[in-house]
């Protein structure tokens, strides 16, 4: 593998970029701040501005490490979500993506499109073999993501993630795509 770091990408619409703590009004006002975006995550909803600002001092800290991977997804000129590479192994070339994205902007394939880039870059560029992506099961629209993005249902793993937002383990659906799914 060729670890090359957060890179800029770009398509169509989207803009993918590393962040900057000046991204934190933004990242508040349209995601972090959202509880429909956050039930689902590792983080809670942020109850200020300078929640969302320390901790994208902490994401912007790791910029320098060759194998951290986590994008600012802007659309139109305004930061709106984020993706990212949640886990890897070296050994065996895969590693797993998280995102989310503010609920204003759900449902008009940004999301997909942003995630179809990463997949892109992460198997042209660095050489995975494997890229997997899971949600809790409650959490259909990111599944539908995955699927439009060429990843393929593989299976639910039962409890495997304890919500302290929703006080119980939930079952999580994993996708996952090969760099060889994409010529099929």
């Amino acid at each position: 593998m060729n670890h090359k770091g957060t890179q800029t990408i770009t398509t169509d619409r989207l803009t993918l970029r590393r962040f900057t703590v000046e991204d934190a009004p933004a990242m508040y006002r349209n995601w972090a701040s959202d509880d429909a975006v956050t039930r689902w995550l590792t983080w809670p909803t942020h109850p200020n501005p300078e929640t969302t600002a320390s901790l994208l001092e902490q994401w912007c800290g790791h910029y320098g490490e060759e194998d951290y991977y986590n994008w600012v997804i802007k659309f139109e000129g305004e930061p709106i979500g984020n993706i990212s590479v949640v886990q890897y192994t070296q050994r065996s070339a895969w590693c797993a993506l998280g995102y989310c994205m503010g609920s204003r902007w759900w449902n008009k394939g940004i999301m997909t499109e942003a995630v179809c880039a990463v997949r892109d870059f992460l198997f042209d560029e660095v050489g995975f073999h494997r890229i997997v992506i899971e949600h809790a099961i409650e959490n259909p629209g990111s599944g539908r993501v995955a699927s439009k993005a060429g990843f393929t249902l593989e299976g639910v793993q039962r409890g495997k993630f304890y919500s302290s937002r929703e006080g119980r383990f939930l079952d999580l659906a994993l996708y996952g795509c090969l760099a060889e799914d994409r010529e099929r």
